[in-house]
């Protein structure tokens, strides 16, 4: 598997000389644990959902002192929501001039189980979209049945088949027939565009890496920033990726834990807002856009009850 370079390496936030400029969906203010809603692409995982452990070597923002509101869990990530499990394959190599087929590659796949990969069992899910046109594939199901069978992935645009025939592949190879007898599969599979710092015409995306993310996925700590899915995104003008945060409620709300995850590829400098507060506009310099353009990907997950 020498394709899974690690450590992660973050590659300059400036756009590949030559990479064409995609019309995509309008974006969506994020800071760590904050979600400000603007544009996007939203898919809204409603689960009742085991933890253990894993590493994050960088301080993250409340390390830092940031004051966000509310109370994380003990992760601060969608894994403190029980069972859920997270994985990614980060592949980043090459450098220069772009090269469409051999580089440079800055891209990858990310799994989230919401039950684990053990597991067979389905969960309530919904999703939605403010606006937009980024691809989602398994939404008619979702949509027809309240039902999700299997993990979310969330990849580059133009890798949404192989990494969906994948999910399908591994999960013959790994599992059983669905509650109901069925061996069947339509697959939950997400994207933004990574073009920018990716060859993404490429199509260096291959089948197993979407199964390496499936396999690594684990509870506890979730790695964030230039990893899985989010290695070739941009956000607010810098460089973007993978986050995610939770809330826990107090016990007369009932303790219920909400997590989410993001994949974030959008936005203007002047739009970037920290804890409430416009840091982008004391930052202009070295922006890469001129308009307000990307998209992004939130997972949300809860151990509340729901009721479908």
């Amino acid at each position: 598997m020498s394709r899974r370079l690690i450590p992660h390496r973050s590659p300059s936030p400036y756009p590949i000389p030559g990479a064409a400029r995609p019309k995509l969906e309008s974006p969506f203010d994020f800071a760590q644990g904050r979600l400000r809603r603007k544009s996007l692409i939203l898919i809204a995982l409603l689960l009742t959902l085991t933890l253990a452990a894993s590493a994050q070597s960088k301080p993250r923002a409340r390390d830092l002192g940031v004051p966000f509101d509310g109370t994380p869990g003990p992760n601060n990530a969608i894994t403190d929501v029980k069972g859920v499990e997270v994985g990614h394959t980060t592949l980043i190599s090459g450098a220069g001039k772009l090269e469409v087929g051999k580089g440079p590659v800055r891209t990858g796949v990310t799994a989230i189980h919401p039950r684990g990969k053990t597991s067979n069992d389905a969960v309530f899910a919904a999703w939605f979209t403010l606006n937009g046109n980024g691809e989602m594939t398994g939404t008619t199901w979702v949509d027809d049945s309240g039902f999700l069978n299997g993990p979310v992935m969330i990849t580059n645009t133009h890798s949404v088949g192989v990494v969906r025939d994948a999910v399908i592949a591994w999960k013959v190879k790994h599992g059983t027939p669905d509650m109901e007898g069925y061996w069947w599969s339509l697959p939950v599979v997400a994207e933004t565009w990574d073009g920018y710092l990716n060859d993404i015409n490429g199509f260096h995306v291959k089948p197993e890496d979407a199964f390496h993310a499936l396999d690594v996925a684990h509870s506890g700590p979730v790695e964030e920033g230039n990893v899985g899915g989010g290695t070739g995104m941009i956000c607010n003008e810098f460089k973007g990726g993978i986050g995610t945060s939770s809330r826990v409620l107090d016990v007369k709300a009932g303790g219920y834990t909400v997590g989410v995850l993001v994949q974030c590829n959008y936005g203007a400098r002047e739009q970037l807002r920290i804890a409430g507060i416009n840091v982008g506009r004391e930052i202009p310099e070295h922006t890469v856009f001129k308009d307000d353009v990307g998209s992004i990907i939130v997972i949300v997950a809860t151990d509340a009850p729901l009721i479908p």
